[in-house]
């Protein structure tokens, strides 16, 4: 080689082997999936922030009114986030 020249590379493809899924233990039946909505992330960030800003202030109402201002369904992101796992727990909600 000389000056600029570039050694070539060789790319082998390779087929992928198949693998066995894991044996699963029984659970309960995965909740069936919600639409996600890219808004839902923003709903989140702003029910959080939120809170922080007004801590007097119930998650539940908080939330409400989140959703109102960025037009989301609550139904519709109550569903996502019970299928989330309750995130609304993870949030700080007070009972």
């Amino acid at each position: 080689m000389r000056g600029r020249q570039r050694v070539k590379t060789v790319v082998d493809l390779v087929e992928p082997t198949e693998v066995a899924p894991a044996a699963r233990t029984a659970t309960a039946p995965p909740a069936p999936p919600v639409d996600v909505d890219p808004l839902y992330g923003v709903a989140l960030l702003k029910t959080a922030f939120e809170l922080k800003r007004r801590p007097e202030g119930s998650v539940d109402d908080v939330l409400s009114g989140v959703l109102a201002r960025l037009r989301i369904n609550e139904d519709e992101f109550r569903a996502f986030l019970a299928q989330q796992g309750g995130l609304l727990a993870a949030l700080g909600q007070k009972r």
